[in-house]
């Protein structure tokens, strides 16, 4: 398999694929030849993120936490490229961070589990039956090594990504004689606005439990996610890859 060419004719689709993790692995696809579709709810980034990408990126503004929102895209994206190759589950919130569990918000709570957890159960469920037609199918969750190991003063976010986790693992199960591979991914800290947003000494509490002493890079996570979306990924499904430099090793 040449990489320059083993997407070429797909067609995928990316959530909180504006900026971040999600626009990393948009720009990889991308340049290999993909039909890359960006969801995001934020309208003004989507056009920006078409602009940067060039010709033949194509956007949806969508709450993927809504099912009417996300049906209607699917049904969009089918209707007008005719397949459904790949999805890529990116868009998340990590909510008000630095706080202990009694000091969470409940309604941030529900928040943060109705974009990560809800919105990617939400396109799957709308997703395999397009790919069950064909079958062939790559889905790729982001989680986190809070999903894993659980970070202080992160409660809502480490459990919705422990659950985008056991959705992973079920699902890989229940597809995997279909020709349909379900992964997830679980980085550690890598620098994007999300991060950046968060409050240093929650970084700092991240990052030092990294034993490589630094955050992932957005080519680090995009190489990563490119192989797992790939036909050359065939025989792992149900599984979460590692990209923690070291913090997470099984």
């Amino acid at each position: 398999m040449k990489p320059d060419t083993a997407f070429k004719n797909q067609t995928a689709l990316i959530t909180g694929g504006a900026d971040g993790l999600g626009f990393a692995l948009a720009t990889k696809l991308h340049s290999a030849g993909v039909q890359v579709c960006l969801l995001d709810i934020n309208a003004e980034k989507l056009s920006l993120a078409a602009q940067r990408l060039g010709a033949g990126a194509a956007t949806y503004v969508t709450d993927v936490s809504s099912v009417e929102a996300v049906d209607a895209t699917i049904r969009t994206v089918v209707g007008k490229f005719g397949r459904m190759d790949i999805l890529v589950n990116s868009a998340g919130i990590t909510g008000k961070t630095n706080l202990r569990s009694h000091e969470v918000e409940p309604a941030d709570f529900d928040r943060v589990l109705a974009l990560n957890l809800r919105g990617t159960f939400l396109t799957c469920r709308a997703v395999l039956p397009h790919m069950l037609e064909r079958a062939y199918g790559r889905i790729l969750n982001i989680a986190s090594i809070a999903g894993k190991e659980g970070n202080a003063g992160m409660v809502a976010y480490s459990c919705s990504k422990a659950a985008v986790i056991g959705l992973t693992k079920s699902m890989g199960k229940e597809y995997a004689e279909t020709g349909i591979t379900i992964n997830a991914l679980a980085p550690a800290v890598v620098r994007t606005a999300m991060v950046e947003a968060m409050p240093e000494e929650q970084v700092k509490y991240m990052t030092d439990k990294i034993p490589m002493k630094r955050c992932g890079t957005l080519e680090e996570f995009a190489t990563t996610a490119e192989f797992i979306v790939s036909p050359a990924n065939s025989f792992t499904t149900g599984f979460t890859f590692d990209l923690s430099g070291g913090r997470a090793v099984y």
